[in-house]
């Protein structure tokens, strides 16, 4: 979608817009700490507009990312983390490389065989992933399963290997942490949509954080800034 439809009958200038979801999305803000940083700087927004700009924007950041993406490598690490949205807990399947590169994420209802294979089906179509040689997990039953599943199918090799041990997964674990520190800010989600849009945005933001964007170095904000700017056809 071009820029200017995309930002069409907004009231404020697209950079504005772009700043708001990138700060919610990379910082432990919430939408009331942006509403005043906003007033600082001689721009009136409410914060339940800069609430949907994130909903309708951190979607699409995370849909412009991906052909930026370095390779990752086929060594897996998955393992899935609790979201609070409307007062029950949700299951966020996530899964990196060996390096500590994000491969794909996946909010959802239910943690089961069903659920494990759609997320592995997903990491597999993510465009920037290699068929994994080797998956470490924890000892959730459910990962077996939907692995036999999916090698039945055809989908996974019957060579990959599935690793069942809870201390082989500490990067993932690790990674976990600056998703959870951003999320624990905003005290739960109103909808599992909500939930799931936002999310979008903020692992976006974690991968570009990382170094994962091609040309851009981990630790260069400047030129991460300038990368969303562009990709959103922003003139710098």
């Amino acid at each position: 979608m071009a820029t200017a439809a995309l930002f069409k009958w907004r009231h404020f200038l697209p950079e504005i817009i772009l700043l708001n979801v990138r700060w919610y999305c990379r910082y432990s803000l919430s939408y009331r700490d942006l509403e005043e940083m906003m007033q600082e700087r001689g721009v009136e927004v409410d914060h339940s507009t800069i609430n949907r700009w994130v909903l309708r924007y951190a979607p699409e950041l995370d849909k412009r990312i991906r052909p930026h993406l370095k390779p990752t490598n086929d060594s897996w690490r998955v393992d899935e983390t609790y979201i609070k949205s409307k007062g029950e807990w949700k299951y966020l399947y996530r899964a990196v490389d060996s390096a500590g590169n994000t491969l794909d994420f996946m909010l959802s209802a239910k943690r089961d065989s069903k659920a494990a294979g759609r997320f592995f089906r997903k990491v597999l179509k993510a465009g920037h992933t290699q068929a994994p040689r080797i998956i470490p997990v924890d000892e959730n039953a459910a990962y077996p399963a939907a692995m036999d599943a999916l090698k039945e199918e055809e989908t996974i090799a019957e060579e990959t290997k599935l690793r069942q041990n809870k201390y082989l997964n500490n990067v993932i674990k690790q990674d976990h942490r600056p998703i959870k520190r951003i999320v624990r800010s905003m005290m739960g989600f109103e909808s599992f949509n909500s939930a799931r849009r936002t999310l979008r945005g903020i692992e976006a933001m974690n991968m570009i954080r990382k170094g994962q964007v091609k040309g851009i170095e981990q630790g260069d904000s400047v030129s991460q800034v300038r990368f969303i700017e562009s990709i959103f056809g922003i003139a710098a």
